[in-house]
């Protein structure tokens, strides 16, 4: 069985308060985007990963897709072997969630390849459990996320008159280096109301916490954000913690990427 993990992007991003556990309270839309990953799973008398495309760095078994195995396994005792495949095309390190689409699509096949039974909130206890934005995935629709982002309300948020220009810029943002740099706190406005303003106005009102240091560490980030602009974009913002921006276009505003390093047009899911 084959799927196509997309990735996500946030509209907003406030950093509210540190808590007890040590996570960060936070507030944030999640929307989902078609640029996508390929995972193939197959039964196999031995549990296996190969990847393609995108070199992942690290120990192969903190992969999400194999701690996802696991943790169903837990469960299922008799969930059998397989053997999976990742296309990876999603960069990492670049707030667009990749890793954690990757880790829910192997909950969701597993779930349906051997016919475990879990309904959907079921499937959001366990993604949760590999990460906090991977319940968004069980959804992968737009949703408001608070908590540490596991928190999820579907809303209704048609962008479909419009067009996104996605970019990453090659550079890795390390999360927890990103959070270091911030000084949570509450806002005089929640992303959620300013969500619901005409898109027109977000341009002065939606803020991702991140840009401040993340621009500061990374010149280069702002100077993409502002070609955005200047290429007539509605509404640019980094991703998560970076280091991919996106721009909000007009409808059929590009025939084709412009001339921006590593832009790719994109469409909605």
């Amino acid at each position: 069985m084959i799927q196509f993990p997309n990735c996500k992007i946030n509209l907003g991003l406030s950093i509210l308060a540190k808590r007890a556990d040590g996570y960060h309270e936070l507030e944030t839309v999640f929307y989902p985007i078609a640029v996508s990953d390929a995972l193939e799973i197959l039964p196999s008398d031995n549990l296996s990963l190969t990847q393609t495309g995108i070199a992942v760095p690290g120990d192969p078994v903190q992969n999400l897709c194999l701690k996802a195995y696991h943790l169903l396994k837990k469960d299922f005792p008799n969930l059998p072997a397989v053997k999976m495949h990742l296309q990876k095309n999603i960069p990492m390190g670049a707030g667009l969630g990749g890793g954690s689409s990757d880790g829910t699509s192997t909950l969701l096949i597993l779930n349906q390849q051997f016919s475990l039974g879990l309904n959907d909130q079921q499937l959001i206890d366990y993604a949760s459990q590999l990460g906090s934005d991977c319940p968004f995935f069980v959804y992968n629709k737009a949703c408001h996320a608070t908590g540490r982002g596991e928190v999820l309300t579907p809303i209704e948020l048609d962008l479909t008159n419009y067009q996104f220009l996605l970019v990453h810029p090659g550079k890795h943002i390390s999360t927890a280096w990103a959070f270091q740099q911030l000084n949570p706190n509450t806002k005089s406005e929640s992303i959620l109301s300013i969500i619901q303003k005409p898109i027109s106005e977000w341009k002065a009102l939606l803020i991702n916490d991140f840009e401040a240091p993340v621009f500061k560490a990374e010149p280069t980030l702002i100077a993409i954000k502002e070609q955005l602009y200047q290429l007539g974009a509605i509404y640019a913002s980094m991703s998560g913690s970076g280091s991919s921006l996106f721009g909000i276009f007009p409808k059929h505003h590009f025939e084709h990427a412009p001339t921006i390093e590593h832009a790719l047009s994109v469409d909605l899911i």
